[in-house]
Parts: structure tokens; sequence; C-alpha cells
């Protein structure tokens, strides 16, 4: 895929492709990376997002609606997102990030996607980026199910595959990390009559398995 067709996607156009070149580039691909963008590009979509969900849910309390955002502002949504988008061809990253696959990673997939929305904002403003967050976001927050609120990933995954009578998911750790007191855990979520796998990445097996079921969850809802 192309940068052109990305933009096509997005619904915008960088005058200053630049920008997008820095919001697709990886620290471990050069000085110029997105880190900076991507910090930007978090409290836009934070803004955007929690304004959203006020004006939608006018009854909610300010805890239900933290939860709901805390639900859908996270690295799973935005890799999610970022899969839907193919942002994985366009990345650019360091040899030693491409032999590792890092074109698949959640965390790189959502650094980068925060990063565009950095970029976005930078070039064409609060509502340029607005429309492009809400663009991708209106449809997952419209299959959310508020009463959902506050049941980890895992659970809502398991409710979900009981109510159609479908067997659990299969957890399996596909990989580890780092030393053994700084370890980052690599999941894969496997629902077998679904023909569907996900994965998730996290400091404790749990997370790892949570993410992955939240990656699973999400990829279900958006296709029902």
């Amino acid at each position: 895929m192309s940068r052109d067709a990305l933009c096509r996607r997005l619904g915008y156009t960088f005058s200053q492709p630049h920008l997008l070149q820095r919001a697709l580039t990886h620290r471990s691909y050069g000085q110029d990376h997105n880190e900076r963008l991507e910090f930007l590009g978090d409290s836009v979509l934070n803004c955007v997002i929690a304004k959203h969900l006020f004006d939608t849910y006018p009854n909610l309390p300010e805890g239900e609606l933290s939860r709901l955002r805390s639900n859908l502002v996270n690295q799973q949504t935005l890799f999610i997102l970022a899969q839907q988008l193919d942002l994985g061809e366009l990345l650019l990253l360091g040899e030693g990030e491409r032999k590792s696959a890092g074109f698949r990673r959640p965390s790189i997939l959502a650094d980068a996607m925060e990063a565009i929305f950095g970029a976005v904002f930078l070039e064409g403003g609060f509502e340029a980026a607005r429309q492009i967050v809400l663009g991708l976001y209106v449809p997952l927050i419209a299959q959310t199910d508020v009463q959902s609120l506050g049941k980890d990933a895992k659970t809502l995954l398991q409710e979900y595959l009981q109510g159609r009578r479908l067997a659990l998911p299969k957890y399996t750790i596909v990989a580890t990390q780092g030393e053994a007191h700084a370890q980052l855990f690599h999941v894969e979520c496997e629902i077998g009559q679904l023909q569907l796998t996900t994965h998730g990445e996290g400091a404790s097996r749990r997370a790892a398995e949570q993410a992955a079921a939240e990656a699973a969850y999400l990829q279900l809802n958006t296709k029902s």
C-alpha cells in the first residue's frame, strides 16, 4: 500500500508529506522519529473521544465515561485500527525491528496511529484531527455495549462466545523478551471455530492474554 492510499483511507491529504513520514518512522530507523508526534496525538485522541462520549451519553456519570474512554483509547484499539489501515506496510523500521516483525507489533502500530493523529493536528488543526479520529472510532463506539463497562476483555470475549455456543479461546505464549525482572510476554488468542487468531503483549502473562482477548473481542464486534 502507498502513502497516497493511506491518505485516501484517512480522508486527509498532507500538504507537508514529511509530517506523515515522521509519523511512520520508528525510533529504530532514525533520529527524526515519531515519538513526539505520538505524545501530541495521544492528547488529541483523548480530548476528541472524551468530548464525543460526553455528547453521546448525556446520562452517564463521570466514572462510567472514564471507563468507557479507557476501553477505547488504549493500545489494543489503536492496534486494531492500524491493522484495518494496513499501517504496518508503511512503517519505517530499523533492521532489527524489521527482522523481529516489528511491523506487526501492537505497541509499534499503536504508537504510529497516535503519531498520525498528532501529525494531522500539527498541519490541519484540531478540527481536521477530530474528523479523522471520529471517522475511525465512531463505528467502534456505536458497537460498544455500555453495560459491559468494568468487565475485563477475557470475560467479555468468553460471554460473546458462550452466547453463540462457540468453544472458548485458547491462549498460548508464543514468545518472551527481556530479562526475568522485566519480561515482555507475547500471547496468541485462537478461536478455532471462527478461524480468528489475535496477539497481545504485556508485562505479565495475564496482561498479554487480556490484550489478545481485547483484540479478538474488538475484531468480532467490528465484523458483526
